[in-house]
């Protein structure tokens, strides 16, 4: 019994630790055309491209931005290696 219950205590802790997703992305705005890089924080049930991007997509739209894909999702171990390249739309959305 105290061996199940360490085993449910580790597994809820290992779940918690790994609870923050990220997606990064490509979005456009027309008229002129520009194009955005962007890493955002994204909920754990959207923790997959498909998720992420129903996520994102109304996010960006609201300012004027039109998702173009989610390049992928990871967690916070991804985010230093993006944060030049995504500037100002880093964890923007």
């Amino acid at each position: 019994m105290k061996h199940a219950v360490l085993i449910l205590a580790f597994l809820a802790s290992a779940s918690a630790a790994q609870a923050e997703c990220y997606a990064d992305y490509k979005a456009k705005r027309d008229n002129p055309l520009q194009l955005q890089y962007g890493v955002a924080q994204v909920s754990d049930s959207a923790c997959s491209k498909k998720a992420a991007a129903r996520e994102l997509a109304p996010k960006l739209k609201a300012d004027g931005w039109t998702l173009l894909t989610v390049l992928s999702t990871f967690g916070p171990d991804g985010l230093e290696q993006r944060k030049a390249s995504a500037g100002q739309y880093f964890l923007r959305y």
